[in-house]
């Protein structure tokens, strides 16, 4: 057993893949023909539920099964307003995994992911938050960094795994992501206790992704600089900050979030109605790009990893070159 298999081992025997490399689960783009070919390759695909209504994720499901017998898991978004629905529907599939994102579990949940014997996968961007999933029975985590593209949190990759690995590492299988896009990140944070990475970025421009081809041509041409964090306009309006390619949609953000605050001011909204006006915003921006190629107006949501994709290529040559990568650093590092 060569050494990163011996690093990657607790990972791959969690997740039931060859490698400890699971696919993020990017809107639009995580659907049956990029999570097949993730678990194909021998990674670990994971669908994006993000805002599908039950059926659709039923028929999603069923599609991926019919393209790989490998695992591979669901992301369900926690502020779902059919979350029991779409557990239940994990449950008939026997998908294998469930990823809990965009908050704290809610009540009953967890019991309900488990009870149907799927392991539990959450995300936690503090150390007292993963104390706390880890005490509720989650049976892993994964911790993304500020540099991940989409939806982020205001840490970066490095500092949440000195913050938490040490701790919680020994406790859970830990996943690392956000910015990872070479093989010799991925074998420094194996050798720092992670049982394995999340990547997402470098994934977009895999010959198996449905994203339109002047989306990806856009990742091809950008550099790390370019993908830029939202701004917060109004404190009412505590958004979840986005990560994206800078373009004439970004700008728009920002009118979108001075409009929503002005109605918030006149009393035509609340402010639940207010945040999911914005949230409807991106999910509205995101499809437009990736699946009408329109990427000026809409959102091209990419991490600053971006810099680092050079090529259309298929899933199993990007999963091959990130292991040659990491190997060859570990091989490094053992004869020094």
């Amino acid at each position: 057993m060569s050494k990163l298999d011996a690093l990657m081992k607790r990972g791959r025997e969690f997740l039931g893949s060859e490698i400890a490399v699971m696919a993020g689960a990017m809107s639009w783009i995580s659907e049956r023909n990029l999570v097949s070919a993730m678990s194909n390759a021998g990674g670990f695909g994971v669908i994006a539920c993000g805002a599908m209504p039950p059926d659709l994720l039923d028929a999603e499901i069923a599609a991926t099964k019919a393209m790989t017998d490998r695992p591979f898991g669901v992301n369900l978004i926690t502020m779902h307003p059919n979350l029991d629905e779409l557990i239940s529907i994990c449950a008939k599939h026997r998908v294998s995994h469930v990823v809990l994102a965009g908050g704290l579990p809610p009540p009953g949940s967890i019991d309900a992911i488990k009870a149907n014997g799927a392991k539990l996968i959450c995300f936690a961007p503090a150390l007292s938050l993963a104390k706390k999933l880890v005490r509720s029975g989650v049976d892993a985590l994964v911790i993304e960094g500020m540099e991940a593209g989409g939806h982020i949190g205001p840490v970066s990759t490095s500092v949440l795994v000195q913050e938490i690995l040490p701790e919680i590492g020994p406790q859970v299988p830990v996943f690392v992501a956000g910015g990872i896009a070479r093989g010799e990140a991925i074998a420094c944070f194996l050798e720092l206790g992670a049982a394995g990475v999340q990547i997402g970025t470098r994934l977009v421009c895999a010959t198996e992704c449905i994203a339109h081809p002047a989306f990806k041509k856009a990742f091809l041409r950008a550099s790390a600089r370019d993908a830029v964090a939202s701004v917060q306009i109004d404190p009412r309006l505590p958004v979840i900050p986005v990560r994206a390619l800078k373009n004439a949609g970004t700008e728009e953000f920002t009118r979108k979030h001075v409009e929503v605050a002005a109605m918030l001011d006149r009393g035509e909204v609340d402010i639940g109605a207010a945040q999911l006006a914005i949230e409807h915003f991106w999910a509205g921006a995101l499809r437009r790009a990736v699946i009408e190629g329109d990427v000026e107006n809409g959102s091209l949501m990419a991490g600053q990893s971006v810099g680092m994709v050079k090529s259309e290529e298929p899933i199993a040559r990007i999963l091959q070159t990130l292991v040659d990568e990491a190997q060859a650093a570990l091989e490094s590092r053992a004869t020094i």
